[in-house]
């Protein structure tokens, strides 16, 4: 007997635990089988889902439809570290505790993030088994397992080795307040309002949003084609408030109609800047540090945040009579994607990928179909436009949530030029070269001489900061996991950038070179993610597999777009639109929340998601439970289609529209359109089934019982990857001895 009301939360967790003690999600190596293979885009290991994580389901539709088709089908589950995002989060914990990661050295500070993610890291997990996911558990991976670091580490080793890595000190976008450089595409970009700022520059004026960085000033310069300075170049221009002379220059990225037409060119300080400094041989004054403090600028600055700097700079170049005068302005600014903290371009020593030699191979592999990008039409361009003009990718990250970068520095004959941070015993910090650290030429916060073994500063290490040296003064280094054993030596401090790891993850997560998994399931089917990652992550998978085993690793790209409200408004807390996925299931059931993302969706459009849709779904879930209790209550089971024989016509009728509907819903998943096969099949039970079919049968009921039955049967196995949960349910009841999930798919 079936209840007249459908209760999802009394048989969700009880089928879920019917098909992992079954065995049904771990796929068994099959060399007469054809492998379909899918890697869950990694979430952070140790965060809750979010409605962007309920997407997962369009890959549990693909992996439940091929594992129906009988190939050996794989979906591989895992969890990354997520080094800046955790650390952030960890960090806020200490805040509240009234600490930060500065009073503790780097290893006690890893080890207490480690923990933390350790207590949390089963969260998502539980999360995603409430929405039905059939992922392979038993193949979970996370990012920081020893195995994985190893393959990790020597995709480094035989970058460097290959000449595609290098040290450079080069302008970077660096947060003061994560303490970290990001690269070009973890940045946002924001509209500000702002001043611009009108200075004497002696023979011309300028203009600039930036007057705390003068001093850092090495040259002024104009568009070649500007009539108005034609005669002004060459000759010298005058820093404000330091009297320095630099030269006046051309330049053509110069805009003639901003401000006065002439830019102060600040290489340390601006990426436009930098590009005109290197095409000029400039010198590169820095005089702001990693901390968003000022340096190397007179007295009254020293040690100055960015705008009290700008404050006082700007109250003394009007005392100076050499502010012209000032005006508001709207300008895109360069923002922390994690904090919001605005960017402050600095020059950094940092580790580099040369890019293009991998970037031609992945940009190829796509031009050639070898990797089909869908939808084609609004991403292939994107990502091919974006690999046209790619440029050399920085992994060094100033944090301690990571593998750090396996480098090391001889300190025997540097230890004046190594600059490191680390605290003592007592927890006291320190910055210092290690020379003054060793030879005694420091003072404790009651004014007495410390000195420390290299030992000591090891123990208690923060930051390792070893400037670039030409030539012969170059610092010697090494790169190898272990410390070389002879002389003394230091490791680098910087870790790796996280698209550094799980841009290896097809690889590492397979078992590369020699795992079994590896051999038989790569290159994977599909890479199913949001299309915002594109360049993070689908691109750098690209160069790596290609790079590293000669093959894609995937054959298909399918990119989906953002959950948005049902206004099409982005979901955010401040907007108070947020849908929490977890509280969804518990009110509707996960098969309604599954639907709803799903159904009615353009392929790479918006997704629409409200409170009324997903109730709109459970309705539907209500009605295949009942139209079920009708066709199965007190009725004998026949599920052959061989003995479904009828010469009625609205047997003939049923049964040629349930063959329309499994030829349909097939090739629109095999197209990856599955908002308008979940459309076609909600409509096909809805109202051609129920509605009309199940209503033509009621005088006739016994007749058409092993019709109804035929499809019944045919519509679950339909709606199974869609709607695990109340399908398998329904399957069980009808007494089957194997259940739904490994039934085959209908022809």
């Amino acid at each position: 007997m079936m209840d007249k009301k459908y209760q999802p939360l009394e048989f969700e967790e009880k089928i879920y635990q019917l098909w992992e003690k079954g065995g049904y999600f771990t796929p068994k190596i099959d060399k007469n089988k054809k492998p379909f293979s899918i890697l869950l885009p990694l979430p952070n290991a140790n965060d809750s889902m979010h409605v962007g994580h309920a997407l997962f389901t369009i890959e549990d539709i693909m992996i439940r439809y091929h594992r129906m088709k009988g190939e050996s089908t794989l979906w591989l589950p895992g969890g990354d570290h997520a080094g800046i995002e955790t650390q952030y989060v960890f960090e806020k914990h200490l805040a509240k505790e009234g600490k930060s990661r500065f009073d503790f050295d780097r290893a006690t500070l890893y080890q207490m993030i480690a923990d933390f993610v350790e207590k949390n890291k089963n969260v998502n997990k539980d999360q995603m088994k409430h929405l039905g996911f059939s992922l392979d558990w038993t193949r979970y991976h996370y990012s920081l397992e020893p195995k994985i670091l190893q393959t990790v580490l020597a995709t480094f080793r035989k970058l460097y080795q290959d000449n595609l890595i290098y040290r450079g000190e080069r302008i970077v976008n660096f947060c003061p307040k994560c303490g970290t450089a990001f690269s070009d595409l973890e940045v946002d970009h924001v509209e500000k309002s702002d001043f611009l700022y009108y200075l004497d520059y002696g023979p011309l004026k300028i203009a600039t949003t930036r007057p705390e960085t003068i001093f850092a000033d090495v040259a002024v310069a104009v568009n070649p084609k500007d009539k108005r300075y034609q005669k002004l170049v060459g000759q010298k221009a005058i820093i404000p408030l330091i009297n320095k002379e630099i030269p006046i220059i051309t330049d053509e990225a110069i805009t003639v109609d901003f401000g006065t037409g002439a830019l102060k060119v600040t290489p340390a300080h601006d990426a436009t800047d930098y590009g005109i400094g290197q095409k000029n041989h400039l010198p590169l004054i820095k005089t702001i540090d990693e901390n968003g403090r000022l340096i190397n600028v007179p007295k009254q600055y020293l040690g100055l945040k960015i705008n009290p700097a700008r404050q006082a700079v700007v109250a003394d170049l009007e005392k100076a009579r050499k502010l012209i005068k000032t005006e508001p302005l709207k300008h895109v600014v360069s923002v922390c994607y994690r904090c919001h903290t605005t960017i402050e371009p600095m020059i950094m020593p940092q580790w580099f990928v040369k890019i293009k030699t991998l970037a031609e191979p992945a940009l190829n592999a796509v031009k050639e179909g070898k990797t089909k990008i869908v939808p084609k039409k609004r991403f292939e361009k994107m990502y091919l436009d974006w690999m046209k003009k790619i440029y050399d990718w920085n992994i060094s990250r100033q944090i301690v949530w990571g593998p750090r970068i396996p480098v090391w520095y001889k300190v025997d004959g540097n230890e004046q030029r190594i600059t490191v941070s680390f605290i003592d015993s007592l927890g006291e910090q320190f910055h210092a070269t290690i020379d003054q650290a060793i030879e005694g030429r420091l003072h404790n916060k009651n004014g007495k001489k410390a000195s420390f073994t290299l030992k000591q500063i090891k123990d208690g290490l923060q930051q390792v900061i070893v400037p670039l040296y030409a030539g012969a003064n170059e610092v010697k280094f090494v790169v190898g996991t272990k410390e070389p054993p002879e002389g003394n030596w230091i490791q680098e401090t910087d870790t790796f950038d996280t698209w550094f790891l799980s841009g290896q993850w097809p690889l590492t997560t397979l078992g590369y070179p020699n795992g079994a998994d590896f051999k038989y399931f790569y290159p994977t089917s599909v890479l199913d993610t949001l299309w915002d990652i594109l360049f993070f992550w689908v691109a750098r998978m690209m160069m790596f597999g290609l790079y590293l085993t000669g093959e894609v690793p995937f054959k298909v790209v399918h990119l989906h777009a953002r959950v948005v409200d049902k206004f099409g408004q982005k979901m955010s807390k401040s907007k108070n639109n947020v849908i929490n996925p977890l509280e969804m299931v518990d009110k509707y059931g996960a098969d309604a929340l599954r639907l709803a993302l799903v159904a009615g969706v353009a392929p790479g459009g918006d997704i629409h998601l409200s409170d009324e849709k997903v109730r709109g779904m459970r309705n539907f879930t209500n009605k295949i439970w009942n139209a079920s209790r009708f066709v199965l209550e007190n009725r004998e089971v026949e599920s052959e289609k061989s003995k479904v024989k009828s010469s009625h016509a609205d047997d003939k009728w049923i049964l040629g529209e349930t063959d329309k509907i499994v030829k349909s819903v097939t090739s629109l998943i095999e197209k990856y359109n599955f908002g308008q096969a979940a459309e076609e099949l909600y409509d096909f039970f809805w109202h051609t089934f129920c509605d009309r079919y199940i209503e033509m049968t009621k005088n006739r009921r016994e007749e058409a019982q092993p019709m109804l039955i035929y499809v019944l049967e045919t519509s679950l196995k339909l709606l199974h990857p869609f709607m695990p949960f109340i399908t398998e349910e329904i399957w069980q009841k009808m007494g089957h001895k194997q259940p739904l999930i490994i039934s085959l798919w209908p022809k």
